[in-house]
């Protein structure tokens, strides 16, 4: 235990130091409180307390900023230096607490409780100043920063509080930590508390020194291998070698470099290249770094055409290439427009939409060259994975960019006319949906920040012009047929079919065929033998077909010597296309009881259909045959129930349903129908067949109709308007609502029709009704 006195002294703080009893040691005095304390001291007894401040910033220090406990100390010499402060030698006696202060003088004057150690020793204070020696020692070899004399003098201490003071203050602990230490009266707690701390500290430092040498050994393989590269360098400059990965390093840098990306996109190109570089080249991930870091400098960044601002020249191209397509030429003529006054408009996202074989295609190809732009196709037909849209991530094997960043890569510049080619035929399942990964790409306020999985880098998307094709819309979802203007491009009338096959495909035909004018000729009437017996399409895809057909036979004849030049005729088309296949106009022949003749959109354009009603001696069953839709079978159910419901006005027995039944048939049964459109034309031959009168054969029809025998409006006016027009209908019945839309039709096609507009059934059926049958 420790002995106790009182004595009162001046006090003086210190900063960031602690003095232990038995210490001797410098301390510079510069604070003038401080000094005064000092010469206090000086003058008295030469006795001074020395306590540490709990924050060394303070500079004048209350009761409250200093820690109780401290050491009671002796000056032994002080020195005043020529800079004004006082060099002192104070030597550490006992440890004491403040249990009074005084302020009187201008310098703290305290009163202490002094504690001195007992020297009372037993075979565990023994045991534990053994083991703080032992540690002390293996602690000294293990830091640099206590000498091996320093053990030398410890070991000769006897006392064990002054043993663990000496110790503690050799060790690099912080003042909270030395003053615990100082405040710890027992001097067997004392021993125990340096003793874990110095075992600590051992840890560390074995810790210390095993990184060190793992860092080392790490220095020097590197040191090592830069060494060992810096020869291959030397040896591969001097043998002229650029096959070696230096040589490919240095290509791929200069690549970069020339390739015009962004500043954070090149960081990260060469990022991966110094990984590449790094990576052994019999690695896998090293062909993985190589192609995503030529995928990155293949690509487009900054390069791009220049647009040809000339509106006559893009339209002298657009017919040149284009017979028709009005709507779709103005437009392109428009953004070109627009784009010469603003000289910066983000690109369009046009969508072309009709049957096949109406040159939606081709037309793309023909706006590139109009703009001077490059032209890609990507075609989307099939596309089910959401991947081929935006790419793999990297880390799947054989992973590769989406097919929008392989289309920008195959056009080489940042503006090209891209074709997306049949986006209606793009589908989903399990491995994700597509057309929701084209909604960015379709976004003009996305598209300039696209990004793909495997490029990870966002891409500028937005000067791209683009333009879709599609055959059906209504597949197409929603949110994506919004993202695009639709431009509907119906099919061909017959006038413009001959026009397309005379100027384009047959002067196409001949190249490929290896003929020439003077060697085959088409007379104008084969022209149009051609279009009305043997093609029934909206495009002119089996056009060109037939003419091909033509073209191998007229190579025969001329080739076998038979004939130098072959002209074909109405009169010897059969010797080369055979029999005809169509019969031109579907109009039937005469007026017939129960047949009326309808007009239906399909997904290759307009076509004729007959509704044919049979009545049979029965109890009102009503049979729907033709392969219907449910929206047909509706229309049927709503006619059959209007003309029950309006028995008297039509002069129809009002018992019918219970004498006959019913069978309504749409002909070609294989074929699926379905539509609303079908409600009008079925209820005309409903009502024929009750009352037995004729349906005028050359009026054709198209409407819905309610239960009350209203006519509502239809869409696909212009498909069904050039059937109409194809089979020989001379008058066209259609909704009050659609005349807005007879404006689409051509021309040539208005010229050759009547159009009749209705808003309730009874005016269909006053126009569409001749005499009774006999």
């Amino acid at each position: 235990m420790a002995n106790q006195t009182k004595r009162t002294v001046p006090l003086l703080p210190l900063r960031g130091l602690l003095v232990y009893p038995t210490m001797v040691l410098h301390l510079d005095v510069g604070r003038e409180r401080s000094v005064q304390a000092l010469e206090k001291a000086m003058m008295d007894d030469h006795m001074i307390f020395l306590t540490t401040q709990k924050d060394s910033d303070i500079d004048e220090p209350t009761q409250d900023d200093f820690y109780e406990m401290g050491t009671l100390t002796k000056v032994k010499q002080m020195l005043k230096l020529p800079n004004g402060t006082i060099r002192v030698l104070v030597e550490g006696l006992n440890r004491g607490t403040i249990s009074s202060y005084s302020n009187d003088q201008g310098f703290y004057e305290v009163e202490v409780d002094e504690y001195s150690d007992s020297e009372q020793k037993d075979s565990e204070l023994d045991a534990l100043m053994r083991t703080l020696l032992n540690y002390f020692e293996q602690y000294i070899k293990l830091s640099k920063k206590v000498s091996a004399e320093t053990y030398s003098t410890v070991a000769d201490i006897e006392e064990p509080g002054r043993l663990a003071d000496i110790i503690a203050s050799h060790l690099p602990l912080k003042i909270k930590e030395k003053q615990h230490i100082l405040e710890t009266q027992d001097i067997k707690e004392r021993l125990q508390m340096v003793i874990e701390i110095i075992n600590n500290e051992k840890e560390v430092l074995s810790l210390e020194k095993k990184i060190g040498q793992r860092v080392k050994r790490s220095m020097e393989r590197t040191q090592k291998e830069y060494y060992l590269r810096e020869q291959m360098k030397a040896i591969q400059k001097e043998l002229g070698d650029k096959e070696g990965k230096t040589g490919e390093v240095e290509d791929l840098t200069m690549k970069i470099e020339e390739a015009g990306m962004p500043e954070d996109i090149e960081a990260t190109a060469l990022k991966e290249l110094a990984r590449y570089e790094k990576v052994p080249s019999s690695s896998a991930e090293s062909s993985v770094i190589r192609n995503y870091i030529e995928w990155l400098v293949s690509l487009p960044w900054t390069k791009e055409t220049e647009d040809q601002l000339d509106i006559n020249r893009s339209e002298m191209i657009l017919d040149r290439d284009h017979y028709g397509l009005e709507k779709v030429k103005e437009r392109v003529l428009e953004y070109l427009a627009v784009q010469q006054l603003t000289r910066s408009l983000k690109g369009p996202i046009l969508c072309l939409a009709g049957p096949p074989g109406v040159g939606k295609t081709s037309l793309a190809r023909s706006v590139a060259e109009s703009l001077g732009r490059n032209f890609v196709r990507v075609s989307l037909g099939g596309v089910r994975d959401e991947s081929e849209i935006r790419g793999h991530r990297r880390t799947y094997v054989g992973a590769m960019p989406g097919r929008i960043i392989r289309g920008m890569k195959k056009a080489g510049t940042v503006n090209p006319v891209f074709l997306l080619d049949e986006i209606d035929k793009m589908s989903s399942d399990f491995r994700g949906d597509p057309s929701s990964a084209m909604l960015e790409v379709l976004d003009p306020e996305q598209n300039s920040n696209f990004s793909d999985h495997y490029i990870e880098e966002t891409y500028d998307l937005s000067k791209v012009m683009f333009i879709a094709t599609a055959n059906d819309l209504s597949t197409i979802p929603g949110p994506l047929r919004d993202r695009m203007e639709i431009i509907t491009i119906a099919g061909y009338t017959e006038i413009e079919k001959v026009n397309i096959a005379k100027h384009h495909l047959l002067p196409k035909q001949l190249s490929d065929h290896g003929l020439t004018k003077s060697k085959l000729q088409l007379k104008d009437e084969a022209f149009v033998d051609i279009v009305r017996y043997y093609t029934r399409e909206a495009g002119v895809r089996s056009l060109e077909r037939q003419l091909a057909a033509i073209c191998r036979k007229a190579a025969k004849i001329i080739v076998s010597g038979s004939k130098k030049r072959v002209t074909i005729t109405s009169r010897n088309i059969e010797e080369f296309l055979g029999k005809k296949k169509f019969r031109y106009g579907q109009a039937e022949l005469e007026n017939q009881v129960g047949v009326s003749t309808g007009l239906a959109y399909t997904s290759v354009g307009g076509d004729t259909l007959q509704i044919e009603v049979s009545l049979a001696p029965g109890k009102g069953k009503l049979v729907l045959t033709g392969k219907l839709g449910d929206v047909m079978k509706e229309s049927a159910q709503t006619a059959f129930s209007f003309v029950r419901s309006n028995t008297k006005t039509l002069g129809i027995d009002e018992k019918f349903h219970e004498k006959y039944d019913i069978h309504i048939h749409v002909p070609e049964g294989a074929v699926p129908k379905d539509g609303p459109s079908a409600g009008i034309t079925i209820t005309t031959a409903l009502v024929s067949a009750l009352t037995g009168k004729y349906v005028d054969r050359e009026v054709g029809m198209t409407g819905e109709m309610t239960l009350r025998g209203r006519v509502l409006p239809i869409g696909g006016l212009k498909e069904k308007t050039l059937s109409a027009h194809r089979a020989g209908i001379k008058t066209v019945i259609l909704p009050k609502d659609n005349e807005k839309d007879i404006d689409d039709i051509p021309e040539s096609v208005r010229e050759e029709l009547t159009f009749i507009l209705v808003s309730h059934i009874d005016q269909v059926l006053e126009k569409a009704l001749v005499g009774e049958k006999k």
